[in-house]
């Protein structure tokens, strides 16, 4: 049975919903149709985001991909709340109707893409460039990370207080003549795993107490270390493989020379 549209219900799960209404004199109607619009194409877009997950899922330094869609409650939480946003951007007389959601919502479809080496980052990224048109980019980073990675005019970066670190793709989809916006994350799995506790411990309080505040941001530095090593680790692989290779070589060059020696000597 699909879910109707409530109003009182969607206002009592956030706080302040209610006061952002009725400063950014949001029409309620539009929340409404909106809703209604979204949930016609919700199955469509579980489609497509298990579509577009697969082509990501044939990459070789993918390590795995996760989809969803958004929640259609979320989806008028965020409109609610991006609408003063919205306003300062676009003037006084903006609103969100079903007309432009699509367009300014751009995490409708979300895919998250996960990596073991930070290094892999570099063909995950040159593939989603060559497979959708790109239209943002946007590295997250934390204060004092090496970014030098990132030295290009199109990827913006953006410093985070709380440590997140995660590359968004903003890709336009057209798996119709309607356009799509979907958000592709891209991170390690070390990252990953932040990220996760991170945005557990966000939406469970209102604001994190000062001690898992501090302890978060240290959790943080160790998942920073923990990339590194693994980084070093994989690298050390490689050039200890690379030996292994040359050394076998040398020893079968001169089983070879030995051989010819021994058949010259006879």
């Amino acid at each position: 049975m699909k879910k109707s549209f409530n109003i009182d219900e969607l206002i009592s799960k956030w706080p302040h919903a209610k006061e952002t209404i009725q400063k950014n004199n949001i029409n309620i109607n539009n929340l409404k149709e909106i809703y209604e619009d979204y949930m016609e194409y919700k199955n469509s877009y579980e489609n497509q985001a298990g579509f577009i997950a697969n082509i990501l899922r044939s990459e070789k330094m993918v390590h795995s991909v996760k989809s969803r869609i958004k929640d259609p409650d979320g989806l008028v939480e965020k409109v609610i709340r991006k609408t003063e946003d919205r306003k300062n951007k676009y003037g006084e007389t903006f609103e969100f109707t079903v007309d432009n959601y699509k367009d300014e919502i751009n995490d409708l479809i979300g895919i998250r893409v996960i990596h073991i080496f930070k290094d892999q980052w570099q063909e995950i990224h040159e593939f989603i460039l060559k497979t959708w048109k790109v239209i943002e980019i946007t590295a997250n980073v934390r204060e004092g990370d090496n970014i030098e990675v990132f030295e290009d005019p199109s990827i913006e970066v953006r410093s985070k207080a709380s440590g997140y670190r995660s590359v968004h793709y903003l890709v336009e989809f057209y798996p119709t003549s309607q356009k799509v916006i979907v958000e592709i994350q891209v991170r390690t799995i070390f990252e990953e795993g932040y990220g996760e506790i991170d945005h557990r411990l966000r939406y469970s309080h209102d604001e994190i107490p000062e001690i898992l505040q501090s302890n978060l941001l240290l959790f943080n530095r160790i998942v920073g270390s923990a990339d590194e090593m693994a980084s070093l680790i994989n690298n050390l692989s490689k050039e200890w493989g690379e030996k292994e290779l040359n050394y076998k070589k040398t020893i079968e060059e001169h089983k070879a020379e030995i051989a010819k020696l021994k058949n010259e000597i006879k």
